[in-house]
């Protein structure tokens, strides 16, 4: 059973820096996508950004390009997101999600949350201004 956790919220100034950490485990992830998604209060889930595990290939959302990266750690099976220059407005809760490659016909960003299988539980993330 793949699990997801992730760590690493918490307060943080306008113009700080975080980084958020997904720690997956239950199989192998070679062939996997793990993807970062944000939501904040009363607002629909947006994507952040993804990775792919076999080739590294990393894809953000406009609102994060340049701010923020995703890196892994294959050694901890551990995906990260750095976060820098954070503003009010990245305030959310932050889920890590992931599935096999092999399910995101269509969406060669890997951008759509209905095709991850499997979610973390999230970390909150507030940005004071």
């Amino acid at each position: 059973q793949v699990q997801l956790v992730e760590s690493g919220g918490g307060l943080v100034q306008a113009g700080g820096s975080l980084r958020l950490s997904c720690a997956a485990s239950g199989r192998t992830f070679n062939s996997f996508v793990m993807g970062w998604f944000r939501q904040a209060p009363g607002k629909e889930r947006e994507f952040v950004g993804s990775i792919t595990w076999s080739t590294d290939s990393t894809y953000y959302a406009d609102s994060v390009k340049d701010r923020f990266t995703i890196n892994r750690d294959n050694a901890k099976n551990t995906v990260y997101l750095r976060m820098n220059s954070l503003r009010a407005e990245d305030t959310a809760v932050y889920f890590c999600a992931a599935n096999h490659f092999s399910y995101y016909t269509g969406d060669p960003y890997y951008q759509q949350s209905e095709k991850y299988a499997y979610w973390g539980q999230g970390t909150q993330v507030t940005v004071s201004s």
